[in-house]
């Protein structure tokens, strides 16, 4: 055999049980070690309390063993002497004793449980901040559209919300093994003095071979889990359709009740059934190899247990002693159901909270502040510039944006057209600064906007996006959300709501701009589609009255049939006439009132001008005004599909 085939040969050999043990011993260390820094979070006093208790529960187990068996080794004695002897005395002991221990771990194990959940609800009150803080870090929203991180994020924060395997369960259950492990030492140090420390290491090995097969086991088929994040997640997303209000209507009135019902089953058993076959690989050979290893092991040591007393070699007390150290011992091989499943999904949830921190941690340096830094009060004065911008979506190839120029005059309303997938969304979000240009740049009255800081050029937009928030607060809240430092200001948010034309329908609400905007909530009321767009736009005006100098509206009235949203756009128009307004739309004939349009096409601009301008050039926008207008007249929904820009 060749060199190169003995290292290969050595790269494709199974490792043996050993070195399999010995890695988990050290994966098993190093994970509870993270999951142990985070346990004085939920308090130093609880913390030693609970590790206090959980050594007296490793104590008491074995207090309660010693004194069964020193009673059992007196009994004989005693007898013969009667009672009130000094043999019978120390029987009495014996069980008083036996008789302590048990009282006192039956009233210790449900003080244990209470301890765990005040471990688990402290520690993961400050994951579930944590968590939030870091979806919340970063100016841009790219981590929240990075796949890869939203398989971590969604490990967390399903876990969290369903509270059951969680850091905080994995802290309790860490601390549980405290009880555990201590009893087994116990016991193997009884058996090793009172009998033999041949037997007592065998009994030892045998005891952690099992564990090795239930813990580690459970270790490696729950690797699936995390591998299937995505089709979990997708699991989840049937599951909150079946169970949410607002889907109720259709699954209803579309027959999509078992449909639904069928995407969940098959859902859960593709993510599922490598879980199944992979825990029948893990836990079917290997454990009856352990198992008979450890049956040869315990018989080989109860044996020589009962040569030794058969012979005379060891007293009816330490036979006893050790008889019961060793099925107990034996018995700590099982499943621990306070710690094992706890720390195993808890270590996982723990894991992926820190995978999307380092996600978010690296994205964070994405957001460039360029030196001086500047206020953007007052701009633009001239106009807002895209210089040569090109953007493409992380883990993405295809430019959504490729060398974009454009320029938007200062206080003049522009339209920006285009069929679903042109660039529309992005150009608003770069604007925005919810991502950074991969190159060129993007400039107001001749200065970068990265010279300004990132919340203060927020503040100087009020961008109203398609896909925009329905916040079940009060109607009030959800205007005035548009500047929050005058959320106050009711006279604003009511001149806002008025000049959005939804003023009448919040004072019929039952309790006018107080009622919470969800029939969740007791005096709450819903809204239909084009209310909800309305309040939407009311919140983008508020922006304006708390100091915004640009607006944006990204196809806020989608939902509207054209001849509506025409209305809404010569009202909008005339509105906010000497505002640097941009509005977004796919529909061409219904941004005719704007001061300037401009079509993108496959991210770039191919025409700019004024409605008339564009007709009479008989170029694309007017190709396809005339192609939506004659839809219109047929009565069909205007606007055609394309490959979506978003990544």
């Amino acid at each position: 055999m060749t060199d190169l085939d003995t290292a290969q040969t050595a790269q494709t050999a199974k490792p043996s049980l050993f070195a399999q043990f010995a890695a988990f011993m050290r994966m098993s260390v190093s994970s509870r070690w993270e999951i142990a820094r985070e346990l004085p979070k939920s308090g130093i006093g609880l913390t030693v309390a609970s590790i206090i208790l959980n050594i007296a529960l490793g104590i008491l187990p074995v207090l309660f063993i010693l004194g069964t068996s020193v009673m059992l080794g007196r009994v004989p004695a005693a007898t013969a002497a009667g009672v009130g002897s000094g043999a019978w005395d120390s029987l009495v002991y014996a069980f008083l004793l036996a008789a302590a221990a048990f009282v006192l771990m039956q009233l210790l194990t449900p003080l244990q449980a209470s301890f765990g959940e005040l471990i688990t609800r402290r520690v993961d009150g400050q994951a579930a901040d944590r968590l939030i803080s870091d979806s919340l870090r970063t100016p841009g929203i790219g981590p929240l559209e990075d796949q890869e991180l939203l398989d971590d994020l969604s490990d967390s924060a399903t876990q969290l919300e369903f509270g059951f395997r969680t850091p905080g369960r994995a802290c309790a259950g860490l601390v549980a093994l405290i009880a555990r492990y201590l009893q087994l030492v116990s016991l193997v140090v009884i058996i090793g003095v009172v009998f033999s420390w041949l037997a007592a290491a065998a009994l030892f090995v045998a005891t952690m071979l099992f564990r090795y097969g239930q813990r580690g086991g459970l270790r490696k088929y729950s690797a699936v889990f995390r591998a299937n994040a995505s089709i979990r997640r997708r699991n989840f997303y049937f599951r909150r359709v079946g169970l949410d209000p607002p889907a109720a209507k259709e699954l209803r009135v579309f027959g999509l009740a078992p449909w639904v019902r069928e995407r969940y089953r098959e859902s859960f058993l593709e993510f599922m059934g490598p879980v199944w076959k992979e825990r029948r690989r893990i836990y079917l050979k290997p454990f009856l190899v352990i198992t008979a290893f450890a049956l040869i092991v315990s018989a080989a040591a109860l044996a020589a247990l009962g040569h030794s007393a058969a012979g005379g070699g060891i007293t009816l007390r330490d036979l006893a002693l050790t008889f019961q150290a060793a099925i107990a011992a034996i018995n700590l091989g099982s499943h621990y159901p306070e710690s094992d499943t706890q720390t195993q999904f808890g270590m996982m949830s723990y894991a992926g909270m820190l995978g999307f921190e380092r996600g978010v941690e690296k994205y964070e340096g994405s957001t460039v502040q360029l030196e001086p830094v500047r206020d953007p009060k007052g701009f633009p004065k001239q106009e807002l510039n895209f210089n040569h911008v090109s953007f493409s979506y992380p883990h993405s190839e295809r430019q959504v944006l490729s060398d974009f120029q454009l320029s938007i005059p200062a206080g003049k309303s522009t339209a920006i057209v285009g069929l679903n997938g042109a660039g529309k969304t992005t150009l608003v979000k770069l604007l925005g600064r919810l991502y950074e240009p991969d190159s060129g740049c993007i400039c107001t009255d001749e200065v970068d906007i990265r010279h300004f800081p990132v919340d203060d050029w927020h503040r100087q937009i009020g961008i109203i996006f398609q896909d925009f928030n329905c916040y079940e607060l009060s109607a009030a809240d959800n205007i005035g959300f548009g500047s929050v430092p005058h959320l106050g200001d009711r006279e604003a948010i009511r001149k806002a709501a008025r000049d959005a034309g939804i003023f009448e329908a919040i004072e019929r609400l039952p309790k006018g701009f107080d009622t919470p905007l969800s029939r969740q909530y007791e005096g709450g009321a819903d809204l239909s589609g084009g209310q909800w767009q309305r309040i939407a736009i009311a919140r983008a005006l508020f922006a304006l009255e708390g100091g915004a100098s640009i607006l944006v509206l990204d196809e806020p009235t989608a939902a509207l049939d054209v001849r509506a949203e025409a209305e809404f756009f010569d009202h909008f128009v005339e509105l906010t006439r000497g505002v640097t307004t941009i509005l977004i739309s796919h529909r061409f004939s219904s941004v005719r009132r704007a001061d300037g349009i401009v079509v993108l096409q496959g991210g770039r601009v191919v025409e700019k001008g004024t409605h008339e301008e564009l007709l009479a050039g008989g170029g694309r926008y007017a190709k396809l005004f005339g192609l939506q207008a004659e839809r219109f007249a047929r009565g069909e929904d205007e606007g055609e599909d394309e490959e979506d820009d978003e990544p």
